[in-house]
């Protein structure tokens, strides 16, 4: 396994090990002291599996109070991947990252806590799965519009099929203040 730093700080992207034969392949998905070992150093407590067909955009989603952080694997189809640092005092606040995730790839993305995610199924149907560092918390739960201006982030289809939350979500401007003050790291 090999792990590389995406642009946004803490943003990590996970290239598997993939053994592959005439049989199919085989990759771990997660190991908690190899994963450690590489500087990933998380506890996750809930897994998430959500099932989309293809052109189904969800997100942009991040919780706060009681953030989450993300370990991303795709186990079936293909998926544009996007998180967006919604953390004000980093100097990359309102930047975004997107890479391409797929059951074929034997790659990973990890999202820290402070970071709103979304994707896009450009392959499908996609089997997207999640392990998450805090529980879902629906009081929680915060979203930004997919296509805000200010963030610009260009996603790889026109006329995605959305949600009504996610289709109403305000743009990231537009947030109230408390929406974007996250809890301190315990130390």
């Amino acid at each position: 396994m090999t792990i590389h730093d995406a642009p946004l700080s803490g943003v990590q992207i996970i290239d598997l090990d993939v053994y592959a034969d005439d049989r199919g392949d085989f990759r771990e998905l997660w190991n908690a002291d190899r994963y450690c070992e590489h500087g990933l150093d998380v506890s996750f407590v809930q897994d998430n599996l959500s099932r989309s067909s293809e052109g189904v955009l969800r997100g942009l989603h991040f919780q706060n109070p009681h953030p989450q952080g993300k370990l991303i694997t795709v186990l079936r189809g293909e998926v544009y991947d996007v998180v967006v640092d919604v953390r004000p005092e980093s100097d990359t606040f309102g930047e975004w990252y997107g890479t391409t995730l797929s059951a074929d790839g034997g790659r990973q993305l990890y999202v820290p806590e402070g970071f709103a995610h979304g994707f896009v199924v450009t392959r499908g149907p996609a089997l997207f799965h999640y392990k998450c560092t805090d529980v879902y918390v629906p009081d929680a739960d915060r979203s930004i519009r997919w296509n805000d201006p200010a963030l610009a982030i260009d996603w790889p289809v026109r006329d995605p099929i959305l949600s009504d939350k996610d289709a109403d979500a305000p743009v990231l401007d537009d947030l109230p203040a408390d929406a974007l003050e996250f809890p301190a790291p315990a130390e």
